[in-house]
């Protein structure tokens, strides 16, 4: 309770007044069948100053519940919205300050359920809270008292029906909690596979998998309507039962109060009372309702907490120097040993040490599944060792603050990434104050600025989700380029050049070696010519580094390196 108590107390105005409205409103309900029942029992013998009296009270009542009911709506949805509004911003928040672990335990379409669906169901929740919390509860117990000071032995049917419609109802709402539950995971599943077909739409249609597609997704879509339909079959029970037992209830009072009639009871008061039972029993089944909508949205309560009580793998909170940035750009590798799999005997990375000095270029290179990501993405934290430590200017990478480290830390990922937007916008990622003239240094020195002039709005040409209307080398040279916006005391390319020529990396290799020349340098890469200059070539297999040196020393010491380089000069010569 007290996690949500965070997101009502700065609108606390709002949920007071809210409720307090519907109060007035529930006042006049109650109050306007006795003033009616006055009308219908002195309607024979009452005097003109009466009727308008009683006329004008009425009215004055209704206006009063009109400004209840409204006054209760309108706060109700300010303060609903803004609940929800902070708690999304919050589940947001959490999300990106998530490790690659923590996202791996939940998908990107379950995510975005959590922080879309699940949110609004329990908006809608508050906003149904906060106009019947305190209106049917209130309204349940006038008319029972009113009821019962009207007419007590007429109130006894009520001690009936009242538990018996209670017991009824309960049993399927604590039915349902677990079909909705059931149904919010089917609700992931459909976003998932939305999400990853619009996302991956090329590649569909360039295996001509549109039917394979359309099949996941009327599976994922079948799965829902499933699971939705077995928890509305549950829950269209809670109005049929609620409406047998208001007319049993209703059929019983006029059996039992027109006998009372005939015995000298006022018509008026018989009528009151049946309005009473209908207010007493309609409040039931707004609370009813209240419950209906609480078992979804403890459903997806539940679902956002286990989002925001995620336990982060990976913070600053022990930081020894937080203060600390990074100067030089030495990196090293000591003991390190490294699995995704925490309880899996085998390890991605075996026992690495690495040196690597302050503004050198390194290359390292391996086989796919070797650990050549993996390894560099231990330096800017992205994961955590399981034994050893990195160290970065002497500096074990645990002790700086996330921020100063990775500010520290350009980084051109194997998976080059554009948001929507202007190419500008995407390239002031990197630097958000970078002039247009440093802009387009980086764009030139990343062999971008030809193609980008060529666009009829140049800088300001908007990309799509994704960069889906520029090619790939494209995209990937203007990923380098944000990084090199950034300036960075250590560059980590990770073959992030590979959709490019030859010409055109040799362009961007010479420009790293002037641009950056008091960087630290790590290159990712297939091709051998890639990293042949480079001052140290690091080679990886299996996560563990079989050989560390020069081109040529590797040539002559490192039958692994050799089998690449010769490969691939033997398919050049073929060609």
């Amino acid at each position: 309770m007290k996690r949500w108590f965070k997101y009502v107390k700065p609108y606390m105005a709002y949920f007071i007044i809210g409720p307090l409205c519907m109060i007035v409103e529930v006042i006049g309900e109650v109050l306007m069948p006795k003033f009616l029942s006055m009308v219908i029992n002195n309607a024979a013998d009452s005097t003109p100053a009466f009727s308008v009296g009683i006329a004008g009270l009425m009215i004055l009542t209704a206006v009063l519940m009109m400004l209840g009911g409204v006054g209760g709506a309108y706060f109700g949805a300010k303060a609903s919205v803004n609940f929800a509004a902070d708690l999304r911003q919050d589940i947001y928040k959490k999300v990106q300050s998530f490790s690659f672990a923590n996202i791996d335990k939940f998908s990107t379409g379950s995510l975005v359920t959590r922080l879309t669906n699940d949110v609004t169901q329990l908006q809608n929740f508050v906003n149904m809270l906060l106009r019947m919390a305190l209106r049917s509860p209130g309204m349940l117990v006038g008319a029972l008292i009113m009821a019962i000071t009207l007419k007590p032995n007429l109130a006894v049917i009520l001690a009936v029906s009242i538990p018996l419609m209670a017991i009824s109802v309960s049993f399927i709402i604590v039915k349902g909690f677990s079909l909705f539950s059931r149904m919010q995971k089917q609700v992931d599943g459909l976003n998932s596979t939305v999400q990853e077909n619009v996302t991956n739409v090329r590649v569909v249609k360039s295996f001509v998998r549109e039917d394979f597609e359309q099949t996941k997704f009327k599976t994922a879509n079948r799965n829902l309507k499933e699971a939705g339909l077995k928890a509305m079959r549950t829950m269209i029970f809670v109005n049929p039962i609620m409406t047998l037992f208001m007319n049993l209830t209703t059929l019983a009072v006029l059996w039992f109060g027109g006998n009372m009639v005939i015995g000298g009871m006022d018509i008026g008061d018989l009528s009151a009372f049946i309005t009473y039972v209908n207010q007493i029993l309609f409040s039931l089944m707004m609370v009813t309702m209240l419950l209906m909508f609480s078992s979804r949205a403890l459903a997806s309560a539940r679902r956002i907490s286990e989002v925001l009580d995620e336990k982060l793998d990976l913070n600053d909170d022990a930081a020894l120097c937080k203060e600390q940035v990074v100067t030089n750009g030495k990196i090293e590798f000591k003991n390190v040993n490294f699995r995704y799999y925490k309880n899996s005997e085998d390890k991605v990375l075996d026992s690495i040490n690495l040196t690597i000095d302050p503004g050198s270029t390194v290359g390292i290179i391996g086989s796919t599944g070797s650990g050549k990501t993996t390894l560099v993405s231990l330096i800017p934290r992205l994961y955590d060792t399981d034994e050893g430590e990195v160290l970065v200017d002497g500096v074990n990478v645990k002790d700086y603050s996330l921020y100063n480290l990775r500010e520290g830390i350009g980084m051109v990922l194997q998976k080059n990434v554009l948001f929507s937007g202007s190419i500008i916008d995407n390239l002031r990622w990197g630097s958000a104050d970078a002039t247009d003239e440093q802009i387009e240094a980086a764009a030139e020195n990343a062999q971008a600025d030809k193609f980008v002039k060529n666009f009829t709005e140049g800088y300001n040409t908007k990309l799509e989700q994704g960069g889906t209307n520029v090619s790939g080398g494209q995209k990937q040279r203007l990923c380098i380029a944000r990084a090199l916006l950034k300036n960075p005391r250590i560059i980590i390319l990770d073959d992030s050049t590979s959709a490019v020529d030859t010409a055109t990396e040799a362009q961007i290799r010479k420009a790293f070696k002037n641009e950056l020349a008091g960087s630290t340098k790590i290159i990712i890469a297939q091709r051998i010519t890639s990293v042949m200059e480079a001052d140290k070539i690091v080679v990886m297999d299996n996560g563990v580094i079989t050989g560390v040196g020069t081109h040529d020393e590797l040539l002559k010491t490192n039958q692994e390196y050799r089998e690449i380089y010769t490969s691939q000069t033997d398919v050049k010569e073929a060609l």
